[in-house]
């Protein structure tokens, strides 16, 4: 009976001491207690976890742009980025991750992923001395002139409509234009898209760097290809009958 009892007391004493290296849930631990979603400041796993299904585990080779594209990074400064970060862009598919604006991250977690992908993916003398269009655009676009532009500039790739070519994808798709601000386009023409071999302003045309206002005109013209009900297989009337 004695040692009936004492193989129980170890076998007790084991559950506890095996309990204790543990977690609540039954997951070991690394010498730390787990942490708090709301303390996780480490870049890696913010990016990881809010970033990279979108932009691409590495910053690149995602559905959006490239973050990691040193280009991106040398024509957006961190103010900006942190405010696209904290606040989304509204009517695209960039939400707001700040917890002020609707989100789950703190304000030092949005700070620590925009100054994280800068520090880790940004590239001094990236531009070579040129000087690099506005990130925002300053006039009014006209669109009539940007399907010129696009014609000289795109079309080689995105087709003569935009509507897809040997070396590029449907630009002017609603779906595509309803998912993607004005300032997106912008942002895509200047900095390009070198993860998917889109070149940036300067390269679509060697020696012929697109101007300022020429890339405000094909925006203008991209964006004029938008539609109030995007995505939709029939016309209203085909709707009605079917």
């Amino acid at each position: 009976m004695k040692r009936f009892w004492s193989l129980s007391a170890y076998a007790a004493l084991s559950v506890m001491l095996l309990s204790a290296c543990s977690s609540p849930h039954g997951q070991p631990q690394t010498g730390s207690e787990p942490v708090a979603p709301n303390m996780v400041s480490d870049f890696a796993t913010l990016y990881g976890d809010n970033c990279a299904g979108c932009h691409g585990a590495k910053g690149h080779k995602g559905a959006a742009i490239a973050v990691a594209d040193p280009v991106y990074l040398a024509i957006i400064d961190q103010s900006t980025m942190r405010k696209v970060i904290a606040n989304g862009v509204h009517g695209t598919s960039m939400p707001a991750f700040a917890q002020s604006a609707g989100g789950m991250l703190t304000d030092k977690q949005v700070d620590a992923i925009a100054s994280g992908i800068f520090a880790h993916w940004s590239r001094k003398g990236i531009l070579d001395g040129n000087n690099p269009p506005a990130y925002a655009s300053k006039t009014p676009g006209n669109a009539a002139h940007g399907e010129m532009v696009y014609r000289a500039y795109c079309a080689s790739c995105h087709g003569s409509t935009g509507a897809g070519g040997p070396k590029g994808s449907s630009i002017t798709n609603d779906s595509f234009l309803a998912l993607v601000s004005d300032q997106g386009l912008r942002t895509i023409v200047i900095a390009g898209r070198p993860d998917l071999g889109a070149p940036d302003w300067r390269g679509n045309i060697p020696g012929q760097p697109m101007t300022d206002q020429q890339i405000t005109d094909v925006v203008a013209w991209l964006a004029s290809h938008r539609v109030q009900s995007p995505g939709q297989p029939y016309t209203a009337s085909n709707n009605a009958q079917h």
